[in-house]
């Protein structure tokens, strides 16, 4: 059969996870994705503000993919990182907990964040039809941030599992920023809102690439409250939704049952059946982690909310002035009880873990690791 899309992977280490990243995006072929002319936007997923290992963007991760580009001379000018806020996320205190900022400050890469208060939001008319999101935002219309108009992207996710989509990755690290923060108006059909992002992005951005982080993965209930587990693996591809089907196989998940990456395959808009995806790098036969999925308190009252006995009140619920109550209720339980009571119990069970003291040099910028 003929591979139609390209996945690279690489098994990495502390001591060699700058070349690794460097070839890696070498095996993926950045430069056939990205054109030089154009500006580059590092679109950085912050999951949470505080640091959890496998919830956010590593500054290994960040730095070695800065590094890659240097390396094959594309334009520091020209490059910058895209961040956005969430309503129960603060970015700016993120990319400092994450040692995102001592990364970027390093390498003189400023940051734009994709808030109201900091970013022009214009409307995007669809030119192809989508299949949901102009029916959600039919009212007020669809809003994307002016900022990403016209630049190449670079989705710097991490392997793990998540509430709502099984597992996420590039096709979901679109969401916070193209989606301002109404983006939670979208979870009922979240799979969807997914694919249609996907289109808007191949709509938007002259070249797409994704750079995924696994040295820690995360299992459970993700994006944050999930259990680190050291896995040592990167990966990297211009499509999309091929990278997030191979994450989703190493995971122990069928990707094709996933539906935002069976509906962006069935349109056409990547590869997600693993037959078509040709694997460069490591082999990665029989691997498999093995991971199951899971719920929170507050995911399974949100899926009543979005598919159960509650939907009658969804407007109520998540578009009045009362939401607000619930942003200030899951802060204060995974911010001050979850992460304390629980979290930092999953973070010592990792021991002297290679990448939590790699994590640590990170402290006042990149070390070196010659």
């Amino acid at each position: 059969m003929t591979k139609r899309a390209k996945v690279a992977v690489l098994f990495t280490s502390r001591h060699s996870i700058m070349d690794d990243f460097s070839r890696l995006m070498g095996l993926a072929e950045v430069e056939k994705y990205l054109p030089k002319e154009h500006e580059i936007s590092l679109k950085i997923n912050i999951s949470w503000h505080k640091y959890y290992p496998a919830c956010s963007t590593t500054p290994w991760q960040l730095d070695g993919v800065i590094r890659g580009l240097l390396r094959r001379g594309y334009d520091p000018g020209k490059i910058h990182a895209a961040q956005n806020s969430t309503v129960v996320v603060d970015t700016r205190i993120g990319e400092v907990e994450n040692r995102l900022k001592p990364v970027l400050d390093h390498h003189k890469i400023p940051s734009v964040y994709l808030n109201d208060d900091d970013t022009e939001w214009i409307p995007y008319e669809p030119k192809t039809p989508l299949l949901v999101l102009d029916k959600v935002y039919k009212k007020r219309g669809i809003r994307i941030p002016r900022a990403l108009i016209g630049s190449s992207v670079i989705h710097l996710p991490t392997v793990k599992t998540h509430v709502f989509t099984t597992m996420t990755g590039a096709m979901k690290n679109a969401f916070g920023g193209l989606l301002n923060f109404e983006r939670h108006w979208t979870h009922a059909v979240i799979h969807e809102t997914l694919v249609d992002l996907l289109t808007i992005q191949q709509d938007i951005h002259p070249g797409i690439f994704a750079v995924m982080d696994g040295t820690i993965a995360g299992e459970g209930p993700g994006p944050r409250a999930m259990f680190p587990r050291e896995k040592n693996v990167i990966l990297a591809s211009g499509d999309s939704v091929a990278i997030d089907a191979i994450s989703a196989k190493l995971q122990g998940f069928d990707p094709m049952a996933i539906d935002c990456i069976r509906l962006a395959h069935e349109k056409g808009l990547g590869v997600g059946d693993t037959q078509e995806i040709e694997i460069v790098g490591d082999d990665i036969k029989g691997v498999n982690f093995n991971f199951t999925g899971g719920d929170t308190f507050a995911s399974r009252g949100q899926k009543l909310i979005y598919h159960g006995w509650l939907k009658p009140l969804e407007h109520l619920l998540l578009r009045t002035p009362i939401v607000p109550w619930s942003y200030a209720a899951s802060r204060l339980y995974h911010d001050a009880y979850w992460f304390n009571a629980i979290g930092k119990k999953r973070i010592n069970a990792l021991g002297d873990s290679q990448w939590l003291q790699l994590f640590e040099a990170y402290k006042n910028g990149p070390p070196d690791l010659s």
